[in-house]
């Protein structure tokens, strides 16, 4: 499992990847910034640049608040700062290390930068 750190607003959360082929795929993109914007007041969502390898993943999701995941079918990237619905085509890459406080501050945020932990 691989630790990163998403930095917002001058404040950071941790959050663990999972052992994925999608979450390991993300990894080697970091250090990464992304602009974020909201989608259905469920998530913040942005464009890595380049598609994710989805091989071997489930073929749907029901995401969590706290949970960092990818919608194949649009190439996004999701920070979910509430429970979403069942949705084909989203993995789930990791779970971030937060309260819910730190999981709310995300609803808000329009950029986020994530990189590795030492």
């Amino acid at each position: 499992m691989t630790r990163i750190r998403l930095t917002t607003g001058g404040r950071y959360v941790d959050a663990t990847l999972n052992d994925g082929a999608a979450a390991r795929d993300f990894a080697t993109l970091l250090p990464l910034t992304l602009e974020l914007e909201d989608f259905h007041r469920t998530e913040r969502i942005g464009y890595p640049p380049r598609k994710l390898d989805t091989s071997g993943a489930p073929e749907a999701a029901t995401p969590k608040a706290g949970d960092l995941a990818y919608y194949a079918p649009w190439g996004n990237l999701a920070l979910f700062y509430r429970d979403g619905e069942h949705s084909p085509g989203l993995v789930i890459l990791g779970r971030l290390d937060a309260t819910r406080d730190d999981i709310e501050r995300l609803a808000t945020a329009t950029r986020v930068r994530m990189e590795g932990v030492p």
